[in-house]
């Protein structure tokens, strides 16, 4: 095992930094790594915007839910699905690129273009001995991010990404076994396996939770998810997306 697939099989989300703001050189080298990440068809279609203003740090912790360290960390990127370059682009080009920068596959590039990118930044990050955490909660409130941020029609901010010198280390959380997500040849939908092999995980994560609260916690993941996708959450998005210019045919 060498140290690149060491460093990413030990991720774990830090909720905790040091108050060391990050060097530009590093800032650079995490901004080049996640420009180096595969993009369809060379289209690139994100940007990275890097939030150092104190003030606009504290908005943005309020309106992701209060979360400290989306305030207080090394430093603060925003991953953003942007196709407003393009539509420029077709302008200059005299060129109409309107229906297609409106289709769902765009819209679906963007999105992955910008994830692979910043899965890029993280690990380039952590094998730097920095922590990082994603941050979804700026999905609270796009429109508010988006006008923070000075955002034009065709960008929208997809996540946060805290990055900074950890103050503690916690436990790597457990994943799903490799049975229940690689599938060879077909999906292998058998309720009863699928079933076993989500059982054995939940006693997994009850132990996990159990020994990082002293017994205070113990819940199964079965049951998280259950209640997670009980409520209706963030349900302007259709809405906001079509707003932005993405996703209308």
């Amino acid at each position: 095992m060498n140290e690149t697939i060491e460093t990413i099989l030990k991720h774990r989300s830090i909720r905790q930094f040091k108050n060391e703001p990050l060097r530009e050189e590093q800032i650079r080298t995490i901004v080049s790594s996640a420009q180096a990440a595969s993009t369809s068809s060379y289209i690139q279609a994100y940007t990275i915007i890097g939030v150092k203003d104190p003030e606009k740090k504290k908005k943005l912790s309020e309106l992701a839910g209060n979360q400290s360290y989306v305030e207080a960390n090394g430093h603060f990127f925003v991953f953003c699905a942007d196709l407003y370059r393009h539509e420029r682009i077709g302008e200059w080009e005299e060129t109409n690129v309107i229906p297609s920068l409106e289709s769902t596959e765009k819209f679906m590039v963007a999105v992955i273009d910008a994830s692979l990118a910043a899965q890029n930044a993280s690990i380039a990050a952590e094998s730097m001995g920095l922590g990082i955490c994603y941050i979804g909660g700026i999905r609270n409130d796009l429109e508010s991010v988006s006008e923070l941020l000075g955002l034009p029609e065709r960008v929208i901010p997809l996540f946060g990404l805290a990055v900074g010198y950890p103050e503690g280390i916690s436990d790597v959380k457990p994943r799903l076994p490799m049975e229940a997500v690689y599938h060879e040849d077909s999906y292998q939908s058998d309720e009863t396996t699928m079933k076993a092999d989500l059982d054995r995980y939940d006693e997994t994560i009850s132990s996990y939770y159990h020994a990082r609260t002293a017994g205070k916690r113990s819940d199964r993941w079965t049951v998280q998810m259950a209640k997670m996708l009980s409520g209706d959450k963030r349900m302007y998005m259709k809405e906001f997306v079509e707003k932005k210019g993405f996703n209308k045919r």
